[in-house]
């Protein structure tokens, strides 16, 4: 049998005899809430309880880090170096979940105990991000035990922040280059675009939060007495949300219009199949030249994610004194995250919003990445997918969603290399969020085959 033949066969009975869905269960038990308080006990516990063991039975010598933001999250890296000769694969993932919202998830169903329901597997974190790096590892494990050593050198960080905008993730990257030095970035995270069909993304949208506010005088005042009299801040705010786009959500601020959607992007995009969401989609929403594809990997879009003025559950009649709304940019590359606010700012003095406040998160801000879809470590991928799997992976120029990719695009300078191991309808950051066991176990399959032929046949050459 030949190599990738005897991993395969044991990451086979690893799953089919159950361990995988037990190492699963023990990940998901672990209430590592970074957005809750409570859960900051647990982030450090998975790291030594779970992840270490774990990676140091594989061979890995682990390290733990304090972050560099005070009462940060902590770090883990491990590594396994075979020969400095040898080319270095470094890997990723974040333990933390989102909060669990115990009181939302349908009747039996629990957070934090793995539940199976036919190819479902329901458990916070099941899909977001615990399962996605149990599968690289064990993947790699299954070559280490098909030839009793890997074939290549092996880094790994998992980080217990990404929840919460991975806080202090870049500058743990920047001063730890050298311990984190690698030839590529191979890692998983996000959703398929089809179920039953690897995918493949190579760097991910930016986004950045804010608010919008109008503060005009302390308290409410009758609508009887005042109406007419006083400004409206809630009609000032929604005219000035209105500015920002036009009625299907067309971008009207222009350095928020991309021009990275290439021609050789666009023919990447428009060889994807239809994005299998699982939710009907609304044609007439987006940009309207564009194909669903391009609205979502290849250009900016702007949300409303909240809206508030005076007490929406007990309304008054008072015309209110402020009003705010909480907002969203998703941009690809090409739109600089420095110049988003600013050219915000501009937009609305130059439509007489000067009264209308921009206040920035701070938090949560990823900027956008992107490698050549054509790049030789992005065709090897994709051609030992298809080899194991005898189905081509979709190839995305980018997630839609927003990871801390430049970390190791740009920091580290790796190309990056993202196979998502979940696909769009698992209820990822809601109630009943889910992994499919059919999706796993060709996950499993393909990452065993991914790795034993980068053991077999080191990086393609650039």
């Amino acid at each position: 049998m030949t190599l990738n033949e005897t991993a395969c066969a044991r990451i086979e009975t690893y799953f089919d005899g159950g361990d995988f869905q037990r190492d699963l269960a023990t990940l998901v038990s672990r209430p590592t809430e970074s957005q809750d308080p409570r859960g900051r006990a647990h982030l450090k516990a998975y790291l030594e309880n779970d992840m270490a063991p774990m990676l140091e039975a594989m061979g890995f010598a682990c390290q733990f880090h304090d972050n560099p933001i005070p009462d940060g999250p902590p770090i883990l890296t491990a590594e396994r170096i075979e020969d400095p000769a040898l080319p270095t694969v470094l890997s990723y993932g974040h333990g933390d979940v989102v909060r669990a919202q115990e009181d939302q998830w349908r009747q039996g169903l629990t957070p934090f105990e793995l539940t199976e329901e036919g190819d479902r597997l329901y458990g916070r974190g099941a899909a977001d991000n615990k399962v996605q790096h149990l599968i690289n590892l064990r993947s790699m494990e299954a070559v280490i035990a098909a030839q009793k050593h890997l074939g290549f050198n092996a880094k790994v960080i998992i980080e217990m922040g990404e929840e919460t905008g991975s806080p202090g993730l870049k500058d743990f990257c920047a001063a730890n280059r050298d311990m984190l030095a690698a030839d590529v970035f191979i890692a998983s995270d996000g959703p398929r675009l089809r179920p039953s069909v690897p995918t493949i993304f190579t760097g991910a949208r930016g986004g950045v939060s804010f608010d919008l506010e109008v503060n005009l005088r302390d308290g409410a005042n009758h609508s009887g007495n005042f109406g007419g009299l006083l400004a409206d801040p809630a009609m000032i705010l929604a005219h000035a949300l209105a500015s920002i786009t036009d009625a299907r959500g067309q971008i009207h601020i222009p350095e928020w219009r991309p021009t990275s959607l290439t021609p050789r992007i666009r023919e990447v995009l428009g060889a994807l199949p239809p994005h299998d969401t699982g939710i009907d989609l609304d044609a007439d929403w987006g940009e309207a030249d564009l194909s669903p594809a391009e609205r979502v990997f290849g250009w900016n879009s702007f949300a409303i994610l909240a809206m508030t003025a005076g007490v929406p559950d007990a309304p008054l009649n008072a015309i209110a004194g402020s009003a705010r709304a909480t907002c969203q940019l998703r941009f690809v590359v090409g739109t600089e995250l420095g110049d988003i606010l600013p050219a915000l700012r501009r937009h609305l003095d130059q439509n007489g919003f000067g009264n209308v406040r921009i206040v920035e998160h701070g938090r949560n801000a990823f900027p956008a990445t992107r490698l050549d879809p054509d790049h030789p470590m992005v065709r090897f991928a994709a051609a030992s997918i298809e080899r194991s799997l005898g189905v081509a992976p979709d190839i995305l120029p980018n997630l839609g969603g927003s990871l801390p990719n430049d970390c190791f695009a740009e920091v580290l300078g790796l190309p990056t290399i993202w196979v998502p191991h979940s696909y769009a309808g698992c209820s990822q950051h809601a109630p009943n969020e889910h992994v499919l066991k059919s999706l796993s176990r060709q996950a499993l399959l393909a990452m065993t085959s991914l790795f034993a032929d980068l053991s077999g046949q080191g990086l393609p050459k650039e």
